[in-house]
């Protein structure tokens, strides 16, 4: 059995005290596994595991339902470290048409959901407000709301679905890909286990935050039931 995790000589994931004048790399993009999957192994819990190139956990989401769905008003999401340590607490607006989220620093109970306290809002793309088809979600930085024509700070075009979607700034500079994963040239994993590469200069935490809201709102694609 291949192993979910990259090969590598060495972990192009920089923390945050490797950023601010550690050892690592600042110029070599961050190459991530995510695999769609929770480190907890009960039956039933629906998450992520993200490792870097030394096979290390970096991140993870531990979820114990699917109530984080954008129909539903409660069911928060939190994106965690390797070691279990909060760092963004994801939530979805209720009744909203767009299937707007919202993430706040740390993990945040309901009662700490101030515009002050948020990080970056982001919603599914419409196709009333934008030509280009291919957009399919946008993200607002900070506490602002994404109305009144505010431009977003971030879109993703491509299909989330199909593994296949970039972000890119208001600017159309590349922050980060995500495409399917190869076990090598012949083979082909799952949609399950997908490769994540950051640009330097855009957060892995941000990118990975995003990752999580889009596994809530893209629409599925259509499988059709065949009766024998």
């Amino acid at each position: 059995m291949c192993r979910v995790h990259p090969d590598g000589n060495g972990c192009e994931y920089l923390s945050r005290g490797e950023k601010n004048g550690g050892s690592g790399d600042a110029v070599s993009p961050s190459r991530l596994t995510v695999w769609k999957k929770s480190s907890m192994s009960f039956q039933g819990t629906d998450g992520f595991t993200v490792f870097d190139q030394r096979g290390g956990l970096v991140f993870r989401v531990d979820n114990y339902s699917r109530k984080g769905q954008c129909a539903h008003g409660g069911g928060g999401l939190v994106l965690m470290d390797g070691v279990g340590n909060a760092l963004l607490t994801l939530r979805p607006q209720a009744l909203s048409m767009q299937c707007q989220w919202h993430a706040y620093k740390g993990e945040n109970d309901c009662a700490k959901r101030t515009p002050d306290l948020r990080v970056f809002s982001m919603r599914r793309s419409s196709l009333l407000f934008h030509k280009n088809s291919n957009i399919e979600a946008e993200v607002f930085l900070g506490g602002g709301c994404a109305k009144h024509g505010r431009a977003p700070d971030f879109a993703i075009e491509g299909s989330f679905t199909r593994r296949n979607c970039v972000i890119r700034s208001s600017t159309g500079e590349l922050a980060a890909k995500i495409s399917r994963k190869r076990a090598n040239t012949a083979v082909l994993l799952g949609d399950d286990v997908f490769s994540l590469v950051v640009q330097p200069g855009f957060d892995p935490e941000l990118a990975m935050a995003i990752i999580v809201i889009l596994d809530r709102i893209c629409r599925k694609p259509y499988t059709p039931v065949l009766c024998s």
